[in-house]
């Protein structure tokens, strides 16, 4: 696959079937992740990865009941818990470089996991205080999103995107 084709292919994947993720996949994914871009290459991103049952039991358990990504932790089996940590990250006139910078790690991740053929679901609506207490996470550090990882039990169509022509200005906004 090339690049675009990646990019087009990538879904937010909300079924998975039961196949486990093989390691070497799962390290690929991670290593891609690992060089992502980052503020002044501080490289501020820690990542979780969690297979135990119970434990994406009480990931799904920290998310709303109304949020469909709850059925979706357990069903999956890994999950990745994208990580922050402030003090080796900025923020430089209002902008969180640490929430940039775990975004790109999380996109590499994802990314990567497409062209592996594996499914992921960017997941950040859930109460972080009890994600970090059922992760044992540091105060200090941020827990900002989960994907669950793993093979698709459907195939996902693709959704409408913007047109070029609402999303792109040349020279100034118009």
């Amino acid at each position: 696959m090339d690049f675009l084709e990646i990019v087009q292919k990538r879904r937010s994947l909300r079924s998975y079937a039961s196949t486990p993720v093989e390691p070497e996949k799962l390290n690929y994914v991670l290593e891609c992740a690992r060089l992502a871009p980052s503020w002044k290459n501080l490289q501020c991103w820690r990542f979780i990865v969690v297979k135990d049952p119970e434990t994406r039991q009480a990931l799904a358990e920290t998310m709303p009941d109304t949020n469909p990504g709850r059925k979706v932790l357990v069903q999956a089996p890994v999950v990745i818990v994208l990580c922050g940590v402030p003090s080796e990250s900025e923020v430089w006139e209002d902008k969180d470089y640490m929430m940039l910078d775990a975004g790109l790690a999380m996109e590499h991740l994802v990314l990567a996991a497409t062209e592996q053929g594996l499914g992921t679901c960017w997941e950040g609506l859930f109460h972080e205080d009890m994600a970090r207490k059922a992760l044992n996470v540091p105060d200090d550090v941020r827990v900002i999103a989960y994907t669950p990882l793993g093979y698709a039990s459907e195939e996902r169509r693709p959704r409408p995107r913007k047109s070029m022509d609402e999303i792109v200005f040349e020279e100034k906004w118009s």
